[in-house]
């Protein structure tokens, strides 16, 4: 399995360190050029497939590389980001969201954890793996499910995957 994660461009929230689950907010100008400049990473990559989040950042980042090039895109709602719940749009350096942020198995007051999360994330992952063994699938979604895939892959700490941040429009390789 060949898998290829990036995470979408830069959206005002980010800009603004607020947390960002489901409100669907388009990219920034940098968050398009960030989505451009992920479309230059990944034409020497030979992408046979991409798969998106639902989110608005999310399509708009997997779109300047699918018409580049043409690769089929397909949207999965197991990329969607992380539900917040009652912290989204707070500060991301709010005390009340990092404590919970540490609490893998407690759902965000409203939202989801982190455990519920994983689940989504990893039954795509071993889908792939079913159907696509010898395909190279760019995912493109969130800082969170960054996050959750990193952990499919390698293990992490607890403290590394609490202040584990995917860079916008950064693009990792996981093999198996």
């Amino acid at each position: 399995m060949h898998i290829f994660v990036a995470r979408h461009g830069q959206t005002q929230w980010n800009a603004e360190n607020k947390v960002c689950g489901r409100t669907d907010l388009p990219l920034t100008a940098l968050g398009l050029a960030q989505a451009e400049e992920l479309a230059d990473k990944v034409g020497p990559l030979n992408i046979d497939l991409i798969l998106c989040s639902p989110m608005l950042r999310a399509r708009q980042t997997a779109q300047a590389s699918a018409s580049r090039y043409g690769i089929p895109m397909e949207i999965d709602q197991r990329l969607i980001e992380q539900d917040y719940g009652v912290f989204e749009g707070a500060d991301r350096f709010d005390p009340g969201f990092w404590a919970n942020k540490r609490q893998f198995a407690v759902r965000y007051p409203g939202g989801e954890s982190m455990m519920q999360v994983a689940a989504r994330v990893y039954s795509l992952l071993e889908e792939i793996r079913v159907r696509y063994p010898d395909k190279k699938v760019l995912l493109v979604c969130h800082g969170g499910i960054c996050r959750v895939i990193r952990t499919y892959f390698e293990d992490m700490t607890n403290e590394d995957y609490v202040n584990y941040c995917e860079d916008n429009a950064a693009v990792r390789e996981y093999r198996l």
